[in-house]
Formats: structure tokens, C-alpha cells, sequence
């Protein structure tokens, strides 16, 4: 934070947990569950596991076994690449609570010798208890079938409520205490539909965390939210605030509908926050991966990471920019007109010529590219900006040197 921020976002602190926080990355799995989404080849996936390694993010989940053998097949590879490059990032695999879920996770576990967390997950929302024809005792049965074989086989297991945030106290209650009293040592709630507000997110939380120490304590809580109301972020915070020590998310936000909690804008926040010390310098690099081999365009406007996240072509800010750069201050340049460092993404702040440009605007352009800024020059390029819809490009600007 440049020393002349005065900066609001500390003032009220007081309730701010002093505790880490952990991340665990879906991309590989409820990331790809996207209708839209193009599954990547098991190559482009382990380049992906080595990203989300190097951004030091904490787990991984690399698949869901259940689906089938070709899921099987890499979840073997994934592992084993985990134990071969001596990576730092956890694995996990999701499973339903169902035994034939479990089994393959079990095996691969074995077969690789790598210790891989089983999360186990299954509905618990009345709405969709009716719509299945489901009824609570049968959940808890299969809660404590499932959790029980899942540590017996030595696996640790994270438990996993469906639709948490839409779920009566009572059901929840009844199914996490089943899911420690048969070993499992975290419970995750999950935001499946995207439908909790902060104030949601933490009341749930502390609910949950309430459960917890009912049970005797020593239980971690995940927070799994989707971005159907766009509150993803704001939630996994305060979730996090309230109680949650390890929170989900998948690059640039991909997943079922409109997809999972933005893994690369928790990273920014919790560093901005001070939280976490990550190097984000490839930050970039893992969200053009995953928008290149999964087929999901990255929007120009898309935050820190699109192509305009540090452009500007008005005038008032370029000024400004431009005027901080003449002080050789790095810190000013980028913190005069940005809310988050370019640096801190390995970026910097650029400066276009459009029509809503002015002369230092151009002045820049020129001198940044060891060109003359002649006022003749300058003047005839302003002219064209000014009639033109948009920036110009590089190619335009040139030509108008000509």
C-alpha cells in the first residue's frame, strides 16, 4: 500500500481472524463440469497441477473417480505426477457417499503412494431431499457407511453438505455430527447454487463451527461457493472471516452454470490483505492456460488479469500516470489510478490514444517507443483518435507517422 493511501479497509478490523488460510483449487474437476467447458488432455492438466503448485496454493482437487475409468486414468497420472515432480499442493479427489465412489480413490491412493483427502459429498437441503425421494435417515446411513470405509481404507476425508446454505439447522446438525463421529476430519458447506449474501455466509459458518466444537473440537470447515448471485468472492471472505480455514475456487471462476468462485481473484484479495505472501507473478500464465485448453474466453474487462484490467486511454488518467512516472516513483505509477498493483501480477500500467485521449496521451505513446514527439505529429495523431470509436492501434498510430 503506497504510504499516501489512506486506506478505510483497515479501519474496522477489530473481528479479522489472525489464523492462515488455506486454498484448494477445483479447477480439474467441478471447474470442468461446465456445460461450455472443453475437458483438457491429461498433458494440459498436469501443466495446470504444476501452476496451481507454483502459485502455492494449497490442495488440488484432481478429479471425481466415480465418473468412470477414463477419470480413473488421470487421477493416476495427476497423482503420480504429484509424487514424481515432488510437488508441495495436496491432492484430493470427490466422491459421492457412495462405496464405489470411494474404492478407486482408495486404490490410486495405495497404488501411488500419495495420501489423497476422499471429499465425500452428498445432498442435504430439504428441496432437494423432496425432489429426490430422499429421506434423512437414509443420508445418515449412508453418511457413516461412506466416511467410516473411507477412513478405514486410510484415507482422510473431508464431508461435504450439498446445498449447505439452503439447509435447515436440524438436517445439518444431524449430518455433520454423523460425519465426525465417523472420522471425518473436515466438513465442507457448500454455496451449490450460489445463493448466500456475506451476512449468509458467515451466519452458516459459525453455525456449522458450533457443531464442530459440539463434536469435541479439531474439525476444519471448507467454504465451496458458486457465483450465480456474482457474490462468490465476498462470501469465501466472509466465510473465512467467520470461521472457514480453507476455501475453493477454480481459475478465472469456471464451473457448473456460471461457475465456482474465481480461484485467481481469492489469491489477489488475500494477498492484498495481507492473509497469504504468494508470489502471483504467474498468475497470468495459469488463467490463459485454463482459458486456452478449456475453450473459456477471458473477457478484456476481466478483473487484474484482462487485456484492460491496467489500460487507460483517457486523458485525466493517463495524465496522472504519466506525471507519477516522471517522479520515478514504481509505487505511484501503480497505485495513482489502480486499485491492485499491476506489479504484483507481473504487468504494468499501459496507456493507449483514443477519443477520449489527450496530448500527453500521445506525447507518451511516441517517447515510450523512442519516436519523436513533434507537435506536428502529435497533433495529427490526437486529430485522428479524436474521430476515431475507439483506441488506435499500433498500426494506425504508424501509419499516420508516415
Amino acid at each position: 500500500m503506497h504510504p499516501l493511501i489512506y486506506d478505510w479497509n483497515t479501519v474496522d478490523t477489530a473481528e479479522r481472524p489472525h489464523r492462515p488460510v488455506m486454498l484448494d483449487d477445483e479447477t480439474l474437476r467441478d471447474g470442468l463440469q461446465s456445460p461450455s467447458v472443453i475437458s483438457p488432455s491429461i498433458d494440459d492438466k498436469i501443466r495446470i497441477l504444476h501452476l496451481i503448485d507454483a502459485l502455492g496454493i494449497d490442495t488440488a482437487d484432481i478429479g471425481l473417480p466415480g465418473a468412470g475409468p477414463h477419470v480413473v486414468a488421470d487421477v493416476e497420472r495427476l497423482a503420480q505426477e504429484i509424487v514424481s515432480a515432488r510437488l508441495t499442493v495436496q491432492a484430493n479427489c470427490a466422491a459421492r457417499t457412495l462405496l464405489a465412489d470411494i474404492e478407486p480413490i482408495a486404490r490410486v491412493s495405495q497404488k501411488v503412494g500419495l495420501p489423497i483427502e476422499c471429499c465425500a459429498f452428498i445432498g442435504s437441503s430439504p428441496i432437494r431431499q423432496y425432489a429426490e425421494d430422499w429421506t434423512l435417515d437414509r443420508l445418515l446411513a449412508l453418511t457413516e457407511e461412506a466416511v467410516g470405509f473411507a477412513v478405514r481404507e486410510g484415507l482422510p476425508v473431508m464431508y461435504v453438505t450439498e446445498d449447505t446454505t439452503r439447509a435447515d439447522p436440524e438436517s445439518l446438525r444431524r449430518l455433520y455430527g454423523a460425519a465426525i463421529r465417523a472420522g471425518a476430519s473436515r466438513v465442507c458447506i457448500a454455496d451449490t447454487v450460489g445463493h448466500a449474501t456475506p451476512t449468509g455466509a458467515a451466519a452458516v459458518v459459525r453455525f456449522v463451527q458450533s457443531i464442530v466444537d459440539e463434536c469435541g473440537g479439531g474439525v476444519g470447515i471448507d467454504w465451496h461457493g458458486h457465483r450465480d448471485r456474482d457474490l462468490a468472492v465476498i462470501n469465501s471472505l466472509s466465510a473465512w472471516e467467520a470461521g472457514a480455514t480453507r476455501l475453493h475456487g477454480a481459475a478465472v471462476g469456471i464451473g457448473e452454470r456460471v461457475g465456482n468462485t474465481p480461484m485467481d481473484m481469492l489469491l489477489v484479495n488475500l494477498v492484498l490483505l495481507g492473509q497469504r505472501t504468494d508470489d502471483l507473478s504467474r498468475l497470468g500464465e495459469y488463467c490463459e492456460l485454463v482459458s486456452e485448453v478449456c475453450g473459456v474466453p477471458l473477457p478484456s474487462n476481466y478483473p487484474v488479469l484482462g487485456r484492460d484490467a491496467f489500460r487507460t486511454a483517457t486523458g485525466v488518467h493517463a495524465a496522472a500516470v504519466i506525471k507519477a512516472l516522471k517522479k520515478q516513483d514504481a509505487a505511484l505509477v501503480d497505485a495513482v489510478y489502480s486499485g491492485v498493483p499491476a506489479s504484483l501480477v507481473g504487468r504494468e500500467q499501459g496507456i493507449e490514444v483514443g477519443p477520449m485521449s489527450g496530448k500527453s496521451n500521445v506525447v507518451y505513446w511516441l517517447e515510450r517507443r523512442g519516436l519523436d514527439a513533434s507537435e506536428e505529429r502529435v497533433d495529427r495523431i490526437l486529430a485522428s483518435a479524436k474521430a476515431a470509436s475507439t483506441v488506435l492501434t499500433e498500426i494506425e498510430i504508424r501509419a499516420l507517422l508516415k
